[in-house]
């Protein structure tokens, strides 16, 4: 009997409307007759401040080819068009700026191949978009063979939509190696990510060493069972695997990926979950806590009610946590959490009752307001802005807070009629844990929900309610990878591809050229070859639950 999605596919998938198979999709796309090939001893000119960009092409591109290629630096990109032979040029040029910083343009004549870009950042970019030109065994890590590396002739002129193009992973419920973040990073590059959220503490793991409180690893960085199956109400007949599970990252480890990502262009945004979720916080330091009592790191998942105390020692504990947590992250953002913080022992603790009655606050919170607050206000004196999810906006919205909405839009919407910026990451459409099928039983067990391909496709972060100046606000999406469920790095990659190269291409390309069907036919049609080549464990296109067709944003199906 004919499966009749795979019908509906053989009719429906066709090659893209350009011919061109980059995902995401860029802003505008030219083809011409002919194609570059590369050939070996070529030459890449550029200049000497992108020189490291240079070399991290040849990188790309020598090992599948076999080829050596040769990296000059010019004076002048005026002295291009004096060489004969073929060859790859890359330089900045500031009239793209009016674009943004990560705009660029990609040119491929039969003889020559300019990348140019608004700022390294914009070359970094059209780099990928090369990659994606090139025959998919480029991304092989070994000569691939007799394979014609043939670039087609194109003229793209390209920028993202948004400024804020994340993915999280959450590495606390099942700690991931750091050579898997590393490659994990590498995928958000090739779909031009910018921003790497890494969930680093939660109630089950406590996974970057403090270097001041060295418990918090060698303690709360370990539990000693898990949870086996699903999370169940019926706890007295819960089964747990009696094996220690943790990890955690060294200083040095930490220094290692940022340094990575920042090559490529990434912002690594780290979280330190605060006052809930802190469980294994509180393990390794009993006085953090609001009952004194000791408690061990969570070996289940759902909602702890540990809680960190809203007393002065507390957060000066945090606030050197936050010192060295500073030091190894040079970015802007630092995300402090604030979601599903219980209040049953605020309410049973004197010191917690007792500091809302002196603050004349209306409930516990509040308290949680006037918490965030205090960090809010110890990041800035640093010239940071914290970052916390949508919860932080129930006690109160601190001055310089950004808001990640999660649950839903309307967080987003109430921080952006606020005034304040937000990065929507509804669960609806950018929780990457949810099932990607109606039929649970043929996928991997996950927490719950329903996402499929095309959902994430239909996402538009820019809520319609808010008015132009508003909509300012929104600084762009993340999807999110929460990995109770999610034992190891091949899980991971199931369950984010091919949702993160949907949600790649909602958060680049302008919504007039977003058409799901094209989308489809370049993920089907070439991209899920780069992901053989990558070694990435995709779920298939072909598994696409409601199947695509032309013209559209995808349809919820819930």
């Amino acid at each position: 009997m004919i499966n009749p999605l795979l019908l509906v596919l053989t009719v429906t998938i066709q090659a893209p409307t350009d011919s061109i198979a980059i995902i995401p999709r860029p802003v505008s796309v030219t083809r011409h007759p002919g194609s570059f090939v590369l050939r070996d001893r070529m030459n890449v000119l550029t200049t000497e401040d992108l020189r490291p960009l240079a070399d991290q092409l040849v990188a790309y591109l020598r090992p599948a080819t076999g080829y050596e290629f040769f990296v000059s630096t010019l004076t002048t990109p005026s002295q291009e068009p004096g060489r004969a032979t073929p060859f790859i040029a890359l330089r900045v040029d500031s009239s793209l700026a009016v674009h943004g910083p990560e705009a660029y343009s990609l040119t491929v004549n039969v003889g020559i191949v300019v990348i140019r870009g608004a700022t390294a950042a914009g070359v970094f970019h059209g780099i990928q978009s090369l990659r994606q030109l090139l025959p998919p065994e480029i991304f092989r890590k070994a000569p691939a063979g007799n394979v014609g590396w043939a670039i087609p002739c194109v003229t793209i002129d390209d920028w993202p939509r948004f400024g804020w193009r994340g993915m999280h992973l959450d590495v606390v419920r099942h700690f991931m190696p750091k050579e898997f973040v590393e490659k994990y990073i590498d995928l958000l590059a090739l779909y031009k990510f910018n921003r790497f959220h890494w969930h680093l503490t939660d109630d089950q793991g406590w996974r970057i060493e403090i270097k001041r409180y060295p418990k918090l690893t060698s303690v709360g960085g370990w539990r000693a069972q898990t949870l086996v199956g699903k999370q169940s109400d019926d706890t007295a007949h819960a089964v747990y695997d009696s094996t220690r599970h943790g990890g955690f990252y060294t200083q040095e480890d930490i220094r290692e990926v940022v340094a990575y990502a920042a090559r490529r262009f990434i912002t690594v945004v780290p979280e330190i979950e605060m006052p809930g979720h802190a469980q294994a916080a509180i393990s390794a330091y009993p006085e953090l806590g609001s009952t004194g009592q000791p408690v061990k790191v969570k070996e289940d998942w759902g909602v702890s009610e540990w809680i960190l105390s809203p007393s002065d020692s507390t957060i000066a504990f945090m606030e050197n946590v936050l010192t060295e947590v500073m030091d190894l992250f040079p970015g802007k953002w630092i995300h402090t959490g604030g979601d599903e913080a219980v209040k049953t022992q605020w309410k049973a603790s004197p010191l917690a009752q007792q500091r809302i009655k002196t603050l004349e606050l209306k409930n516990e919170d509040a308290l949680q307001g006037w918490f965030t607050a205090r960090v809010d206000s110890f990041l800035a004196a640093h010239g940071r802005t914290l970052v916390g999810w949508d919860e932080i906006l129930d006690g109160g919205l601190s001055p310089n807070a950004v808001v990640m909405s999660w649950r839903g839009i309307d967080g987003g919407i109430a921080a952006a009629r606020a005034g304040h910026d937000a990065v929507m990451a509804p669960g609806d459409y950018t929780y990457f844990d949810h099932y990607q099928s109606g039929d649970r039983d043929s996928e991997p067990t996950a927490i719950g929900g329903f996402l499929p391909l095309d959902s994430v496709y239909a996402y538009d972060p820019v809520p319609a309610s808010l008015t132009p100046d508003q909509a300012l606000h929104i600084l762009g999406g993340q999807g999110q990878v929460w990995t109770e469920y999610i034992p190891d790095p091949k899980r991971v990659e199931y369950m984010a591809f091919p949702r993160m190269e949907a949600l790649s291409e909602v958060l680049w390309t302008p919504r007039a050229r977003m058409d799901f069907a094209d989308f489809f036919a370049r993920l089907a049609t070439a991209d899920v070859a780069r992901l053989d080549a990558l070694d990435v464990r995709y779920r298939s296109p072909a598994l696409t639950v409601s199947p695509p067709r032309r013209g559209g944003q995808g349809h919820r199906n819930r």
